[in-house]
């Protein structure tokens, strides 16, 4: 685009566009075609196999079929690995298709079994690694104990910073160096490349499930990984044989949504930080987790993260009947799962993401995960507050004096 490095803002806009004059358009084309025509038997079979083998179709032989590589997925995916610092980047029908090949892949160019994963971490994630059902044997640990649980037969570190739901930090950094050299996936969907890049910290992969804040809309379920080249082909090669490639039109959406990604996160973490403050003040609430507000003893604020974000919990002096009554009661709220989008959303982790979570590392029953979105603060404010007055305490009444 230009020899002088550009702003995240700009690379937003641009990255994945660069030849866009050179087609004649303005906007990204969508390719929908399932199949393409073969020049010819052998320049079609050496193009099949590249893209099999985590590679790109070959120039003269096609992109032969779509279950290994459409232009408007690798659009979106160049645009990514542009604003992740990274060399390239995959994308997949969902975060957790994403997840599933980066563990198969670890496990394949490894040839170990054990993933080391760090809690607290999305139910969904906590869940497909807890099962088994991937052939992997997993530890799960504290982040200060990464360095005793590594061992030599360790085929990956997974965590994920801010972590869901509780917002806890997590220094990669330390995670990298005491997992010693094995690679490190750090799931980046709350904090989003404009708040972090885990990559520049020293991780192997970062992981974005782009349902959330990539999309931003609500309107799209995607994953994408952005890394190295040879994480890439590996990445590409599971998501051949498995058929978890992104479908097109959701890549054209995800495309649109970086172009935004920026304006829409530091807008909603500006909400965040108004809301999260006016809730620690709360009568109703015992306990806010957000970043702004929790103690920062390793100074992760500013050294790796550039922001807090828009995603906060709540901790409920009701407990879950009050947390029932709170997901009932809003109505600018909408009482859903997944986050990010441009309107809030308010949902209970314990019954809901996080379910399937074993019993010591679910989230309180008393626990409320808040996504806050583009409207007007003070309207989100009156809604909340409005929501959580059925706890309000009763003013006390002065006993009367018999003097």
């Amino acid at each position: 685009m230009t020899s002088s490095p550009l702003q995240l803002d700009t690379l937003a806009v641009h990255a994945g566009r660069e030849d866009l004059t050179e087609l004649g358009v303005h906007a990204p084309p969508i390719d929908l075609s399932s199949t393409y025509p073969l020049p010819d038997i052998e320049a079609g079979g050496l193009s099949y196999e590249a893209m099999a083998t985590g590679g790109a179709p070959t120039p003269d032989g096609g992109a032969v079929y779509a279950r290994l590589w459409n232009p408007t997925v690798a659009r979106f995916e160049s645009a990514l690995a542009v604003m992740e610092h990274a060399e390239a980047a995959v994308a997949f029908s969902s975060g957790m298709a994403a997840l599933t090949a980066a563990v198969l892949a670890a496990l394949k160019e490894t040839g170990h079994r054990h993933v080391l994963a760090v809690r607290p971490l999305y139910g969904g994630t906590d869940h497909l690694l807890e099962s088994g059902l991937l052939g992997a044997e997993v530890t799960f640990c504290s982040p200060a104990e990464v360095a005793a649980a590594v061992r030599p037969d360790t085929a990956m570190v997974v965590l994920e910073t801010p972590a869901n739901p509780t917002l806890d930090l997590v220094d990669v950094r330390a995670v990298v160096e005491a997992a010693g050299g094995v690679p490190v996936l750090v799931d980046n969907t709350f904090a989003t490349p404009v708040l972090q890049n885990p990559l520049d910290l020293g991780a192997s992969m970062v992981l974005h499930s782009a349902t959330k804040y990539l999309g931003g809309h609500g309107d799209v379920i995607a994953g994408v990984i952005a890394c190295g080249q040879q994480e890439a082909a590996a990445l590409r090669r599971v998501r051949a044989v498995t058929g978890a490639l992104l479908h097109p039109l959701g890549a054209y959406l995800l495309h649109r949504g970086l172009a935004t990604l920026p304006v829409r996160v530091r807008t909603q973490q500006a909400n965040a930080q108004r809301v999260a403050a006016w809730l620690a003040t709360h009568p109703a609430v015992a306990r806010v987790y957000y970043p702004g507000l929790a103690d920062d003893p390793q100074d992760l604020l500013g050294r790796q993260m550039r922001g807090t974000g828009a995603m906060l919990s709540i901790d409920l002096r009701g407990g879950y009947e009050q947390a029932v009554r709170v997901t009932s009661a809003v109505r600018l709220f909408t009482h859903a799962v997944s986050l990010g989008g441009v309107d809030s959303l308010i949902q209970h982790p314990a019954a809901l993401t996080h379910r399937p979570v074993p019993p010591e590392a679910r989230p309180a029953a008393s626990l409320l995960r808040l996504s806050i979105g583009l409207e007007d603060h003070e309207d989100l404010m009156a809604d909340l507050d409005r929501a959580l007055a059925a706890h309000r305490p009763a003013p006390t009444t002065p006993t009367p004096s018999h003097a």
